[in-house]
């Protein structure tokens, strides 16, 4: 087979997207854009990196089509390309909780220790919402809030829970969920309300993946956030 081929060309293009893959910043920056769109000084603020080393890895995303930008004044915003990028993501952690003894460990060690239990189906919770069985708690920051959320959702950001607990209904199960299947702020909050007596359950995923599946959205992505001073 010559190397030029188109499928040697096309493999050449796989393993560029595959290799922008290969950073924990650029997956936890990732994970942040699933929210909506965001500028690079408030992705910057919320992973912890400094606003050029941020950018850094938002252009390399960019060049592999993972993330577009745009332009606003002097703000670059960013979000994802598209919902291919949550596949991608999705298949990344199956094939590693499968196949790798380290991640198992510490699904086992911290998420599991916390939250056993099965977690709800998007299609199960959908049913109790709109049976009026549940109340949907989403436990993100407030203004990933704005950029999207489950209809009738009640928003205590996870710092918060416990100085609120008097906003939820303990006799009504809860069902909480956060930025995604590895984000800790949910399974924090179900330990931590079933500790203090509420029925509480975790989403299966969060809320990228609710709305990837075409499930009900309240508000969007035209919701645009400047870094704080």
């Amino acid at each position: 087979m010559s190397s030029g081929s188109p499928k040697q060309a096309l493999f050449t293009q796989f393993a560029l997207v595959a290799k922008t893959l290969g950073h924990a910043h650029r997956l936890e920056l990732l994970e942040q854009l699933a929210q909506g769109e965001r500028s690079v000084e408030v992705l910057a603020q919320k992973t912890g990196l400094s606003i050029a080393n941020a950018s850094q890895h938002l252009q390399r995303m960019r060049r592999a089509g993972m993330v577009t930008t745009r332009r606003d004044g002097k703000f670059v915003y960013c979000r994802l390309a598209d919902d291919a990028v949550l596949d991608l993501l999705a298949a990344l952690g199956r094939l590693a909780e499968r196949n790798m003894a380290e991640v198992e460990r510490l699904m086992r060690g911290y998420f599991h220790d916390r939250d056993a239990m099965e977690a709800v189906s998007r299609e199960e919770l959908l049913r109790r919402m709109r049976a009026g069985m549940v109340t949907v708690l989403d436990v993100r920051p407030e203004d990933e809030f704005a950029l999207g959320h489950l209809p009738g959702a009640i928003n205590i950001p996870l710092k918060e829970l416990k100085k609120k607990l008097a906003e939820l209904d303990a006799g009504k199960e809860i069902v909480a969920y956060c930025r995604g299947p590895y984000c800790v702020l949910s399974y924090e909050a179900v330990a931590a309300l079933r500790a203090l007596g509420f029925n509480a359950s975790r989403l299966e995923d969060g809320l990228p993946e609710w709305r990837a599946a075409g499930l009900p959205v309240v508000g969007g992505t035209a919701y645009l956030q400047r870094a704080k001073p």
